[in-house]
């Protein structure tokens, strides 16, 4: 499982596939096409081929049962989305499906319900994401790792959440897995540069 997540998004200047195009072209292994409205289908299908073009695996936001209809590599589910069991269903065993948590309670159900991994958020204040839950902050990470450590419990979690460079190596120093990023590749002047920048941080304490 990778260890950096490229969360897509919408930019005055590029579309949601423009930005996982470039986030490809950059080194991303593994993307999730997130969006809200619109003509989602054609775009998880566009989204496929371009991440198979370079390589990359593709999630789903949102959708379980749309990416294993296009042979995507996985799914991810909101708070407010299918519950983790109705979403496994849709889904199918192929599918890599992911929870999204903001408590150890939240976390350990998705761990007990079949989820693959678990993105926990958010890191810090961040305004891609609606509906924004508590923020985390680093000491949230170390208690999450801690109560799954106690439950015997290896689940990968990926800290997601307005995550800066500078923030990545003393996450990974939790025990976390890796990271989940929009802003910071989008926005990046040199994609590839960040990128490479991000994979090192990440390398780090493994």
């Amino acid at each position: 499982m990778e260890r950096l997540l490229y969360i897509s998004q919408q930019t005055p200047n590029a579309s949601h596939l423009d930005n996982i195009r470039a986030a490809c072209q950059a080194g991303c292994g593994w993307v999730q096409l997130r969006v809200k409205s619109g003509d989602i289908s054609t775009q998880a299908a566009a989204a496929k081929i371009i991440c198979d073009q370079y390589g990359a695996q593709l999630s789903v936001n949102d959708h379980p049962a749309m990416a294993a209809a296009i042979g995507a590599y996985g799914s991810h589910v909101g708070l407010q989305d299918a519950p983790l069991p109705e979403a496994r269903r849709l889904a199918g065993p192929g599918c890599w499906l992911g929870g999204t948590a903001n408590t150890p309670e939240q976390a350990l159900a998705h761990a007990a319900a079949g989820a693959d991994y678990i993105g926990y958020g958010p890191y810090r204040f961040t305004t891609t994401k609606e509906k924004l839950s508590p923020v985390l902050g680093l000491e949230g990470y170390r208690q999450l790792m801690q109560a799954l450590r106690n439950k015997g419990i290896t689940i990968p979690v990926l800290a997601i959440g307005g995550i800066l460079l500078e923030d990545i190596a003393a996450l990974m120093s939790t025990g976390i897995h890796g990271v989940a990023v929009s802003g910071l590749i989008t926005h990046a002047a040199d994609k590839k540069a960040m990128v490479q920048k991000i994979k090192l941080a990440l390398s780090c304490n493994n």
